[in-house]
């Protein structure tokens, strides 16, 4: 995992900050210990496996092209075509 990445999540990207490699450089009142960073390194990847169903979703919906289509044919035929795409995304990626 790239400390800078964690730090970067963990911090909002405050100024003073800085990694060379996987370690860090520079950080506000001094660099956190081993432990600090293990433990923020462990809530970062909990924090990635939580939300990976977001972006599972994000590219298996259809276009929003696509879903305006869906609900206009659905506004005109009385279907549910759209909402049965969602549907089907949900059910195949459910939250973490």
């Amino acid at each position: 995992m790239n400390i800078g990445a964690v730090i970067g999540w963990k911090f909002n990207h405050q100024a003073g900050m800085s990694t060379k490699g996987d370690e860090i450089t520079e950080f506000p009142n001094g660099i956190p210990t081993q432990a600090d960073q293990d433990l923020w390194t462990t809530e970062y990847e909990a924090h990635l496996a939580a939300n990976e169903y977001k972006g599972l979703r994000a590219e298996a919906y259809p276009s929003l092209t696509e879903q305006a289509d869906m609900a206009y044919w659905d506004r005109q035929n009385g279907t549910t075509t759209l909402d049965d795409a969602i549907s089907a995304v949900k059910l195949q990626f459910p939250k973490g």
